[in-house]
């Protein structure tokens, strides 16, 4: 349930945009919300989460097989980044059964149709940041191994990044970096796309101001949320992506409560 009322956002339609507080509790209800909804529709909620593993499992192979799979780490953390576009499925089964509405995987699928183009534009934008993370990983690997990079095994490659100081160093640094670059994509869009969901008339950029407001006015709750993000999905992919099956859902629909209790529309604005 949304709580008291942070802040209105008058981005010029007819309802202002209202921001509500969050407590640190609400993280956690959030996710218990989302268990709830994978129990009331199991079957589309989980094939729509193995739908992903298979083609994580089938990119992985693909890499691995060419030789490319020192692609695989900075693929692997810049799935953090992608996470709010993967999931637009499971906030809308998240949506029908809030409404009450029948759910089918088909349905769920073409979800994205209701406002195809503005969140193709959202993932373009987070695809940008996918993008600028690779960048920054190729050039951080060159700056530590150096730019002539031997031809090795992918095994011989991981063994020096987990096994050497060298390797570890670069790590850490990719981490720090990584996360900046993961907070800045989390608060552009943390609620941007359940709101391009759940109003087809709201554009990229006033689901983005929404989403930076929300950040701005709870803070600490939304670095709380970020952080059970991170670590369910990593734990998923951890599992041999294989554990994305529930992770992506439970995740999905519980974004989807946490846009519903931080964001609501106001008392038509006076004109």
């Amino acid at each position: 349930m949304a709580g008291s009322i942070a802040a209105k956002l008058d981005l010029g339609s007819e309802h202002p945009v209202i921001i509500h507080y969050a407590t640190m509790e609400q993280p956690w209800q959030w996710l218990a919300a989302g268990w709830q909804d994978i129990l009331r529709c199991p079957g589309v909620s989980i094939g729509y989460g193995l739908i992903w593993v298979v083609l994580s499992l089938l990119i992985v192979g693909g890499l691995w097989s060419a030789d490319q799979g020192s692609w695989l780490l900075p693929l692997i953390a810049g799935f953090m980044l992608m996470g709010p576009l993967v999931a637009v499925g499971n906030y809308e089964i998240s949506r029908r059964l809030q409404q009450g509405s029948r759910v089918t995987l088909g349905q769920v699928l073409l979800a994205w149709r209701q406002n195809p183009t503005q969140i193709a534009l959202m993932g373009l934008l987070l695809m940008i940041f996918l993008l600028a993370w690779i960048r920054f990983a190729t050039i951080l690997f060159a700056l530590f191994f150096g730019v002539d990079i031997p031809t090795v095994d992918t095994a011989t490659i991981y063994t020096d990044l987990l096994l050497t100081g060298t390797g570890l160093s670069l790590i850490v640094t990719g981490t720090v970096i990584g996360a900046v670059l993961a907070f800045v994509a989390f608060a552009l869009s943390v609620v941007s796309i359940p709101r391009l969901l759940d109003q087809p008339g709201t554009s990229v950029l006033e689901a983005v101001i929404t989403s930076l407001a929300v950040v701005q006015q709870n803070l600490k709750p939304m670095l709380l949320w970020g952080l059970i993000l991170s670590v369910i999905t990593f734990a998923g992919l951890a599992l041999a992506f294989v554990g994305l099956a529930i992770a992506l859902p439970l995740l999905g629909h519980a974004s989807w409560h946490a846009y519903r209790d931080l964001v609501s529309e106001g008392q038509p604005a006076d004109r």
